[in-house]
């Protein structure tokens, strides 16, 4: 999904993108790069999407970098969790990657 991801936004636009395999090298490739935007899944290995998003919220550094959460968990306390956590947008699998750009480009002002 995230390669998909990848080459839907690469084919759409100039954006750099970085990619993790767990949620503690997301939360290392935030902390160090300070990106305009993270997409994100919540089950993710190590430190699961909502850790990330909270440790990132806690630090003024990173605080600020919108979140989009992309995932299976369709749940409604899913959904209160990431609202609470302050996420911009919670897509759940399947989702229009057409409404992910749009989404992108919202949130980059595009």
């Amino acid at each position: 999904m995230r390669l998909l991801i990848a080459e839907t936004l690469r084919d759409h636009g100039q954006y750099q993108l970085f990619l993790a395999g767990d949620g503690c090298e997301a939360l290392e490739i935030v902390r160090r790069e300070r990106p305009d935007l993270l997409l994100l899944d919540v089950d993710v290995p190590l430190l699961n999407g909502f850790a990330v998003c909270q440790q990132m919220k806690a630090d003024p550094c990173t605080r600020q970098v919108p979140v989009v959460m992309i995932t299976a968990m369709a749940q409604d306390h899913y959904r209160r969790e990431a609202a609470m956590l302050g996420v911009a947008e919670y897509f759940t699998k399947p989702f229009s990657p057409l409404a992910l750009l749009r989404k992108v480009e919202e949130l980059l002002g595009c």
